[in-house]
């Protein structure tokens, strides 16, 4: 049995252990070794202390141990590897069953947003303590994804999940790839929710670590903020340790050419897989609180109703990937603002100011299902609200098109990318002016988009690496759709003395009989005719 106290850089230095892994080019892993020091407060020759000080932008080292750790490592500098040894380490030296009731066991769990990317980590792993005679000899079952080992332990691995990561003891959890997490919730934050799921797993084994890495993404998540408030010399004494290191300086072995080129082809995108530099060209379109301001709470969907013109938009999917959505639209005065002018008998439409579009009904299938199926429920539903047509995108050539006209609905394909659609929309959310259902995934959805500049100035919007927008692109399309919809129609309209009332401004006027006592424009009850003019700003 190897003993208790046996620190992670002597195993390395070993050969009965790790080291004849590093024999061969001990000198690149010199990085390596340094953070391995500041992860466990070990001793620092001057050497490491350097590059603990290149690395960290801190003074002085760790004077205890970690629980936390980040990592900003760029790609190919040998995160896995670490992640891994780091991982075996701590499994086969520490004693954990102290702290385990009976039949509990602890767990060092390596997570990553798929159970294939985890395996990457847990193929190291594998040949560790299959390889390394010492450590063989602590193996007591080995499964597909996980290895117990004597003293009650598993390495396991583990999806980037709130529900699956719950229920466990946690000696260590490892966190591949953290920037790029994403969950079957589509939460906007999928990583902070994900590690509050863990860290009350980690209370009950002292000293247990914490340790996240990734090459860097888009300024925003767990990633960037651990590294905006603790990387530094401004990081105060006992915060957790974070690394920052470019893939050269982490892993000089990396042909210079291949990063070379990377640079000349995408100077943005290599920053940050080689450079390890959070992108600086991708940003939040929507903040949070726009959103949620424009939440009504608690309503989930709008009946239809007569006095409202209507607008569909869809999102199509061939039911095997991505979720078929719809959504439906309405625009409604905000203030029934009227002008008029004496001896006019013609209303003045209320500004665009006047105006809120309103979101009253989405529906998400999720994958698998019938296309078929789906187009007939959605058809429905878009007749109830008086529709016989719904717009959507460009997707799969003419069959969105043949199915619903089966249906007896016109697809018309939209004139605008989704992109275009979400960068029209910010403006009408940060003003307020519009109204969205109580829908937790589709306000994660619009938090969760991104703008990118192109190379040549041009703003362009999508879901971020991993993510969905298939609903975020139906409500925008629904709203943007009402909002103009509603703009083109009703602009003027004429009446006769006999009250015979013309709509103006559509592709065919169409005359309307308007009832005694209640008002042409607005619809609602009036004593009389003349009240009803009144109200209206109409003179005879």
């Amino acid at each position: 049995m190897t003993p208790r106290d046996f620190d992670i850089l002597r195993a390395c230095a070993d050969p009965n252990l790790v080291g004849a892994w590093f024999r061969r080019d001990k000198d690149s892993w010199q990085a390596w070794f340094a953070f391995l020091a500041a992860l466990f407060a070990l001793p620092m020759d001057e050497q490491q202390l350097a590059l603990y000080r290149q690395h960290t932008g801190r003074e002085n080292p760790p004077e205890k141990a970690s629980t936390e750790a980040w990592l900003v490592v760029g790609r190919r500098g040998g995160k896995s590897f670490m992640m891994a040894l780091v991982a075996t380490y701590l499994a086969c030296f520490r004693e954990y069953r102290p702290y385990l009731a009976p039949g509990e066991r602890a767990t060092v769990a390596v997570i990553a947003a798929d159970r294939k990317q985890s395996r990457v980590i847990m193929r190291y792993v594998r040949a560790m303590l299959t390889q390394i005679p010492i450590l063989k000899g602590r193996i007591v079952r080995e499964t597909a994804e996980a290895f117990d080992l004597t003293g009650r332990v598993t390495i396991e691995v583990s999806t980037a999940s709130q529900r699956s990561t719950r229920g466990y003891t946690y000696a260590a959890v490892l966190c591949d790839e953290i920037a790029f997490w994403r969950n079957d919730d589509d939460a906007a934050d999928p990583d902070y929710a994900i590690l509050d799921a863990i860290r009350p797993g980690m209370a009950t084994i002292p000293g247990s670590l914490l340790l996240c890495a990734s090459s860097p993404y888009s300024r925003r998540g767990s990633l960037y903020d651990a590294f905006r408030r603790w990387y530094g010399p401004e990081a105060p004494t006992g915060s957790p340790l974070v690394w920052l290191g470019d893939t050269l300086s982490m892993n000089p072995s990396v042909p210079r050419s291949i990063i070379e080129a990377a640079y000349e082809r995408d100077p943005i995108s290599a920053s940050a897989e080689y450079g390890a530099q959070f992108r600086a060209d991708l940003e939040m379109l929507l903040s949070r609180e726009a959103v949620q301001a424009c939440v009504v709470p608690g309503c989930r969907e709008l009946p239809p109703s007569t006095r409202h013109k209507y607008f569909a938009f869809t999102d199509p999917s061939g039911g095997s990937s991505d979720s078929m959505t719809l959504a439906i639209a309405h625009r409604e005065r905000a203030e029934r603002k009227f002008g008029s002018q004496q001896g006019s008998n013609r209303i003045k439409e209320a500004d665009d100011d006047n105006w809120h579009i309103v979101l009253d009904a989405v529906r998400e299938v999720r994958p698998p299902f019938s296309p078929e199926q789906v187009v007939s429920e959605f058809a429905t539903l878009i007749r109830s609200y008086g529709l016989r047509s719904v717009t959507g995108d460009r997707y799969a050539g003419e069959w969105p098109r043949e199915r619903f006209k089966h249906h007896g609905v016109t697809y018309t394909v939209a004139e605008n990318t989704r992109s275009d659609l979400y960068l029209a929309l910010v403006p009408s959310i940060n003003s307020g002016r519009v109204r969205l259902l109580d829908h937790s995934k589709l306000e994660n959805q619009l938090v969760s988009l991104e703008r990118r500049t192109t190379r040549v100035g041009r703003d362009l919007v999508d879901h971020p690496v991993g993510g969905h927008d298939d609903i975020a692109n139906a409500a925008a399309g629904a709203l943007l759709g009402a909002f103009d919809a509603a703009r083109r129609s009703v602009s003027t309209f004429s009446i006769d003395m006999e009250g015979k009332v013309t709509f103006k401004g559509e592709p065919k006027p169409r005359p309307w009989q308007r009832t005694p006592g209640i008002s042409a424009v607005d619809g609602e009850q009036h004593p009389d005719w003349q009240t009803a003019h009144r109200a209206a700003g109409l003179e005879e």
